[in-house]
């Protein structure tokens, strides 16, 4: 009886194209992380588009070009990064006709977690403690602020 009722929830979530597209798109992400272990890197442009999907969550190109804030930006151009992207694995799409709609792939937080810990293995020797204790050699960083952290880090635990 239970294979039965999900061979039938399997049948209708398939009839929909747009759930067979996202199917796909999220299995592909799937493999790509689990084949990559690391996220591809972005260049800074489609850096600044992918934060603008983020944003978004579901949006046209004409959309992301609204964001950028720049009307003379050709659209073949934006357009071309977020195709870059969709090749990367952070972007999926859904056409409609001629038209499509991008949406994120690898959520902000991922992509965020993946740059932390770069950027510790590149800089930092893998050491959360090196990397706090460069921050506090910069200033950038004050007591307070490190006390407050401590207090949280407390507190979670």
């Amino acid at each position: 009886m239970c294979l039965v009722l999900y061979n039938r929830t399997l049948s209708l979530f398939f009839k929909k194209k747009a759930n067979v597209i996202w199917f796909f798109s999220f299995m592909t992400y799937i493999y790509v992380m689990k084949l990559k272990k690391t996220l591809p890197a972005l260049t800074k442009a489609e850096e600044e588009v992918m934060h603008i999907i983020w944003q978004l969550g579901r949006c046209l190109v004409r959309d992301i070009i609204e964001k950028l804030g720049d009307p003379d930006m050709p659209h073949s151009t934006v357009s071309s990064v977020v195709r870059i992207l969709e090749k990367k694995g952070f972007v999926g799409h859904k056409a409609y006709g001629k038209t499509y709609e991008y949406f994120p792939l690898i959520p902000k937080d991922d992509y965020a977690q993946h740059g932390v810990k770069s950027l510790l293995e590149k800089y930092f020797s893998g050491s959360p403690r090196q990397l706090v204790s460069f921050l506090v050699q910069q200033d950038n960083l004050n007591l307070k602020e490190l006390n407050d952290i401590l207090k949280t880090l407390d507190s979670d635990q």
